[in-house]
């Protein structure tokens, strides 16, 4: 009977020392797994897209240049400038007697048109000089007293477009060879030598003769878009 016992206290103590072992084998593998659970962790948190309903956040532009804003040209004229004084090659000068001019038998007065002869819009502007010359030479022009007349103001010529002026001779009275009031001799030139403030000077003769005048000695009116008489 004893022996029996023996087995059986010898059973027990066998089945207690399993039992042992197997907790402790658990626990072992509690501790590897939660040792190496930190290394396993997927490392996105540091790339992870922003949470929905929160807006992204904007690069940064500090340092970047701004781009310079247009600036707006003004000016008129298709070409956004303001037009320049006609100059002397951009114009074709004639000259005409007067419908309107004063009583006798001289030239009397003399309608002298500027043709812009040019591609661009020019201006002219203010009252003409006036010189009295033979042909071909203006260089050897004897200059008349001018007595200007009207307010001058500028004149934008089109391409194409003319511009007037009026000029009014002391008439030559009487026939034949005539004669001045003032007692003076008539005199007579072939050509007239007409200047415009920046539009220099052009020798131009009447479309209908010479020009006879006396007292060298001539009324002028301003540049204008009408056309005198």
């Amino acid at each position: 009977m004893q022996y029996g016992s023996s087995i059986r206290r010898t059973a027990m103590a066998m089945a207690a020392i399993s039992a042992a072992l197997v907790v402790t084998a658990c626990q072992n593998d509690s501790d590897d797994s939660a040792a190496k659970s930190p290394s396993q962790a997927p490392s996105k948190a540091a790339t992870s897209s922003p949470v929905a309903g929160t807006p992204a956040a904007k690069p940064s532009t500090a340092g970047t240049p701004k781009a310079p804003a247009a600036s707006a040209s003004t000016g008129s004229g298709s070409s956004g400038t303001t037009a320049k004084a006609c100059a002397a090659t951009a114009l074709k000068v004639t000259a005409s007697q007067a419908a309107n001019r004063p009583v006798g038998t001289g030239t009397g007065a003399a309608i002298v048109e500027f043709t812009n002869v040019s591609a661009q819009a020019c201006v002219l502007q203010g009252h003409p000089t006036v010189a009295v010359a033979g042909n071909g030479s203006p260089e050897r022009n004897k200059p008349l007293a001018v007595t200007p007349t009207g307010t001058a103001a500028p004149v934008t010529v089109a391409p194409g477009a003319k511009a007037w002026v009026k000029l009014t001779f002391v008439q030559v009275q009487g026939e034949a060879d005539g004669y001045c009031k003032s007692g003076a001799e008539p005199v007579v030139y072939p050509t007239l030598v007409i200047g415009l403030p920046g539009s220099g000077a052009q020798q131009i003769a009447l479309d209908d003769g010479e020009v006879a005048q006396c007292d060298n000695k001539v009324t002028v009116t301003a540049v204008s878009a009408a056309k005198p008489s």
